[in-house]
């Protein structure tokens, strides 16, 4: 059992340090149902072909914590002769696998794979059902045991996707050197406690980091609120990550705000070599969603081309040791651009 001061300490941290709103679903006007039972099993398991891609969702299970883990697995459209690099994608509060399509369907064009984990304790589930109870079910979501399950959800994934069992039917392998985790507001937290970020409970650290992974992409990451100072927590994880957000990234749920500042605060407390950090000049927390009008309808799809291209120059600068990946994007994108930060490797 968990002391009650702890108790108290762990919902803070995940109300206002993981419940970030992944669509920013509480601006929309309508709540987003859960996925319909009947369409999600006609779906599983079939490859769904698109212009430079295709996308498969498989619906599975992880019985050692009886939880549904549903995916959806962007690849390219052509197979390559040798393996391919893999992106591991967790969603924000009240996202799920379908969310950011944006971003994996970009990496599977350029000849990478991205597995989009569906979080079923904190996915779009939580928009359906009464308004009433909307809080009560936001607070189930932020709870501890959820944030830990949040990051078994992508070692449990990574590990079916590795064993490429026969419903998956890949056409290549996956480069077990060359894999990244991602993820936005709540699985920016996700990414980071899978990365390195210290996690203590009762004085003990708990052993979450997949030393599989070689970076991080942290779109609007929150600190985490009620664990205590940044340093302490975020010091240790020392893979490169991309920080990503903007200077309208602000957060703002009943009883809770939180600006771009603690997004940069994050970047600065981060022990990782290398680091860098964008900003974008405007925007908002959800623009980095698949939400085709938040923070502007000129500057949303600018931000995303610009991400687009950012996150995919990181990725080669990192597997590819490519030095100059990353050097022409910010004079490309000067004019949407508050600020940019590249710290190198000490």
């Amino acid at each position: 059992m968990i002391p009650m001061l702890a108790r108290r300490r762990l919902l803070l941290a995940g109300l206002a340090g993981s419940a970030l709103l992944a669509g920013c679903a509480s601006r929309a006007s309508t709540p987003v149902p859960a996925l319909d039972d009947a369409r999600r099993s006609a779906d599983a398991g079939r490859r769904i072909a698109r212009d430079g891609f295709s996308y498969t969702e498989f619906d599975w299970t992880d019985t050692a914590r009886s939880r549904p883990v549903p995916v959806r697995l962007y690849l390219p459209a052509e197979a390559s002769a040798g393996t391919l690099s893999l992106v591991l994608f967790s969603h924000g509060l009240g996202g799920s696998r379908r969310g950011y399509s944006y971003l994996g369907s970009h990496f599977a064009r350029h000849g990478m794979a991205s597995l989009h984990v569906q979080h079923v304790g904190s996915d779009r589930a939580l928009w359906g059902g009464s308004p009433l109870a909307l809080a009560a079910r936001l607070q189930a979501a932020a709870r501890d045991g959820e944030a830990l399950d949040r990051v078994a959800d992508l070692r449990f994934a990574l590990d079916r996707l590795l064993t490429n069992g026969p419903d998956l039917a890949l056409p290549t392998a996956i480069d077990r050197s060359r894999i990244v985790v991602a993820g936005h507001s709540y699985g920016a937290t996700t990414a980071l406690r899978a990365s390195g970020a210290r996690v203590q409970r009762d004085g003990r650290d708990i052993a979450l980091r997949d030393e599989r992974l070689r970076a991080a992409i942290l779109i609007s990451a929150p600190p985490f609120y009620g664990e205590g100072a940044l340093e302490p927590i975020l010091r240790p994880l020392q893979l490169p990550t991309l920080h990503v957000t903007a200077t309208g990234d602000d957060i703002q749920v009943p009883g809770y705000f939180s600006s771009y500042s603690d997004r940069v605060a994050v970047f600065e407390a981060i022990g990782s070599q290398p680091k860098a950090l964008a900003v974008f000049q405007g925007g908002s927390h959800s623009i980095f969603t698949d939400r085709a009008l938040t923070g502007g309808a000129e500057l949303n799809p600018r931000v995303k081309a610009a991400t687009q291209e950012l996150t995919l120059a990181f990725l080669r600068s990192v597997l590819d040791q490519r030095d100059d990946a990353l050097a022409g994007w910010p004079a490309r994108h000067r004019d949407i651009l508050a600020r940019f930060d590249r710290l190198p490797a000490a």
